[in-house]
C-alpha cells in the first residue's frame, strides 16, 4: 500500500503519525517540494497511491481524474475549500478531515494576536530595537465589544477564552439561527472583528467596512477570501482599521499591499503550528486514513 503525502510539514516536530503507517509496512511519499504543490506536481506525485494525506494542494476535478488508484483522502486540518467534494463523491473516494484538533491552537494564536496589539508589544519591540525608548498607551481587553464572524468551534473558544478578560462579546453566522442578523449593527458595535467564518464567501465587503467603528481593530485567522483586501488597505490608510493581524490570505505566499503597511501584522499561515497541535492534527488523519483504506480494500475483496 502506498501513502502519498501533500501536507509539506509533515512529521516535523513529531515522527508518531508517520510510525503508524511505516509499522503496517506502508509505503509513505512525503511532499517533495517543501511547499504547497501545484497541480502538475500534484498529479504527478498521486502516481499509484492509494491514500492521500493532504494539506492545501488543490484536489479538482483534474487531478482527481488523473489519479485512478486513489482510494482515500484525509485532509489534515479543518479546511475543504481546497477539494471538489463532488468530484470525490463520484469517484467513491473516502474523504476526511480533523475539525477539533486545530481549535486551541487557533483560538490561542487569535488571542497572541489580540493580547499583543493591545499592549504594543510589536510595536515597543520594534521600537527598543531601534534604540527608542518610548511608552505607548494601549488597550485592556476588559470591557472590549469583540464581534466574532463565524460561530463554530473556534468562535466559542475564542469566547471563552475572551471570557476570562471581561471582554464584551457578541456573534454573528449566516449558518446558524440565532446568529444570523444585525450584522451591521454589530459592526458599528465592535471594537474588535474577529474572523472565524467558514467558506469563501465575502463578509467584511467595501460597504461594510464604511458601517465599522473608527480605529476597529480585525483579526483573521479563518480564511483570506472573508474580507476585501482593497478595502482592508485604504481602511488601515485612513485609521478606519487601527490594526490588522491575519495568517491567511488571498493567495499563499501572499505578496501584496500590506507587506507595506506597518500596522498591517502579517503571520505566514501558522495558527495550527505548535508542536502539540500539528502530532494530534497528524495522528487523527493517519488514523481516519487507515480506517478509510480499510474500509475500501474489505469492499474491493468482497
Amino acid at each position: 500500500m502506498k501513502v502519498a503525502v501533500g501536507a509539506s510539514s509533515f512529521s516535523q516536530s513529531s515522527d508518531r503519525a508517520l510510525r503508524l503507517l511505516t509499522d503496517k509496512g506502508i509505503e509513505v511519499v512525503k511532499n517533495p517540494y517543501g511547499r504547497k504543490m501545484t497541480v502538475d506536481e500534484t498529479i504527478r506525485h498521486l502516481q499509484g497511491a492509494d491514500g492521500l494525506l493532504a494539506g492545501l494542494e488543490l484536489l479538482n476535478e483534474d487531478v482527481l481524474s488523473k489519479a485512478p488508484t486513489l482510494k482515500a483522502i484525509a485532509r489534515i486540518g479543518i479546511g475543504m475549500d481546497n477539494v471538489d467534494i463532488e468530484a470525490v463523491k463520484r469517484r467513491k473516494i473516502a474523504l476526511s478531515n480533523t475539525p477539533d484538533a486545530p481549535t486551541e491552537a487557533v483560538a490561542e494564536m487569535t488571542m497572541a494576536a489580540l493580547l499583543a496589539i493591545g499592549h504594543k508589544l510589536i510595536q515597543c519591540n520594534d521600537e527598543m530595537h531601534r534604540n527608542i525608548w518610548k511608552k505607548h498607551i494601549g488597550f485592556s481587553l476588559k470591557n472590549l465589544n469583540v464581534l466574532l464572524i463565524g460561530y463554530g468551534r473556534i468562535g466559542k473558544r475564542v469566547k471563552c477564552m475572551l471570557n476570562v478578560f471581561g471582554s464584551n462579546i457578541k456573534a454573528y453566522d449566516e449558518y446558524l439561527s440565532g446568529y444570523d442578523t444585525d450584522l451591521e449593527q454589530k459592526l458599528a458595535w465592535a471594537d474588535v472583528i474577529s474572523l472565524h467564518a467558514s467558506g469563501n464567501k465575502e463578509v467584511l465587503t467595501p460597504e461594510r467596512f464604511g458601517k465599522m467603528k473608527n480605529g476597529v481593530v480585525i483579526l483573521n485567522s479563518a480564511r483570506g477570501a472573508l474580507l476585501n483586501e482593497q478595502a482592508l488597505v485604504e481602511a488601515l490608510e485612513s485609521g478606519r482599521v487601527s490594526y490588522f493581524w491575519g495568517d491567511v490570505f488571498w493567495q499563499e505566499p501572499y505578496e501584496g499591499k500590506l507587506q507595506n503597511i506597518e500596522n498591517a501584522i502579517l503571520t505566514p499561515h501558522i495558527a495550527t503550528y505548535n508542536s502539540y497541535c500539528r502530532e494530534t492534527m497528524e495522528v487523527e488523519a493517519v488514523e481516519n486514513l487507515l480506517y478509510d483504506l480499510e474500509m475500501a480494500f474489505v469492499r474491493m475483496e468482497g
